[in-house]
């Protein structure tokens, strides 16, 4: 029985279809069939039930897929232990996010694709929130506070932030000095996030108020420079914005705590060597006294 069948029936099942299953492996959908209907001639049994709108497991599916899953999880982990030193294999999906993504992460992937030429890498970036298990990701990077859930997480380095608003912005409205005063102002925001604030040494969460959001940082960035509103932004979308007076930074008695830019992974005794090796490259780039492996993040 072929371990890539079995690999590629596990990505139609958890994908729901052809289709999707194909663009996570990253091979034609005519392949993924050949492979389905070679396995299940294997087997002598049906474990999908087709239609247009997808495909469905069957009784007999149902059942082989969490075998079928296991299987194809022991084989990368004994790929990973006999494979020679330095040397990594296969295939690694990652999600990561399109604000920090493409300027901050992205030439540590193509470090690590030249390092090892055997490795396939597929990284999708997004700032939607990706359910890894449910969209087969190896891992993610994310930044910021993590909340919890049943994930691990390895913090690979720190992320500070200010909040930030423009000139024109403060001689219309005034500068907020206190928390207080800052839930009065305009706050440009990702979603109906809370905001946090440094108070010395604790730590207050606020509910800002806005009438405009966006689900990427760098459209924040530009509101906020356009004199929408207030914004709470790392340093790596500001610092050109701030050096050219386009942005000026408000509350700084008052700043965000620092946050955290993290490798975050599905459950399971081991991290994949794969994800252990970025997760180290990560750490090299942006902090190499990081901490160690913690449960419960998200």
């Amino acid at each position: 029985m072929d371990i890539e069948d079995l690999r590629t029936f596990v990505e139609v099942a958890d994908a729901g279809g052809v289709t999707p299953a194909a663009l996570r492996l990253g091979v034609s959908k005519s392949m993924v069939s050949r492979r389905l209907a070679r396995l299940e001639a294997e087997l002598g049994v049906q474990l999908l039930a087709r239609s247009t709108r997808g495909a469905s497991l069957t009784e007999a599916g149902a059942t082989f897929r969490d075998y079928a899953a296991r299987v194809s999880a022991e084989i990368d982990v004994a790929r990973d232990i006999i494979l020679p030193a330095g040397e990594l294999s296969g295939r690694l999906r990652i999600a990561a996010p399109l604000t920090f993504g493409p300027t901050h992460f992205a030439s540590v992937l193509a470090d690590m694709a030249l390092r090892y030429p055997q490795l396939q890498i597929q990284t999708s970036y997004s700032d939607r929130f990706v359910d890894l298990i449910a969209e087969g990701f190896d891992c993610a990077i994310r930044v910021g506070t993590l909340q919890d859930s049943n994930l691990i997480a390895r913090r690979v380095g720190p992320l500070y932030g200010k909040y930030v608003a423009s000139p024109a912005y403060i001689k219309a409205h005034g500068s907020p000095e206190t928390p207080e005063e800052l839930v009065t102002h305009q706050a440009l925001m990702q979603g109906m996030e809370t905001w946090e604030v440094m108070d010395g040494d604790k730590i207050l969460t606020i509910r800002p108020q806005g009438r405009f959001k966006a689900d990427n940082g760098a459209a924040l960035v530009v509101a906020a420079a356009a004199g929408l509103g207030i914004a709470a932004l790392p340093d790596g979308l500001t610092q050109e914005y701030l050096d050219s007076g386009a942005l000026v930074t408000v509350m700084k008695n008052h700043p965000p705590p620092p946050a955290g830019i993290f490798v975050v992974r599905p459950p399971g005794q081991h991290p994949s060597r794969k994800v252990r090796v970025l997760t180290e490259m990560l750490i090299e780039c942006f902090d190499s006294s990081s901490g160690q492996e913690k449960r419960n993040p998200d």
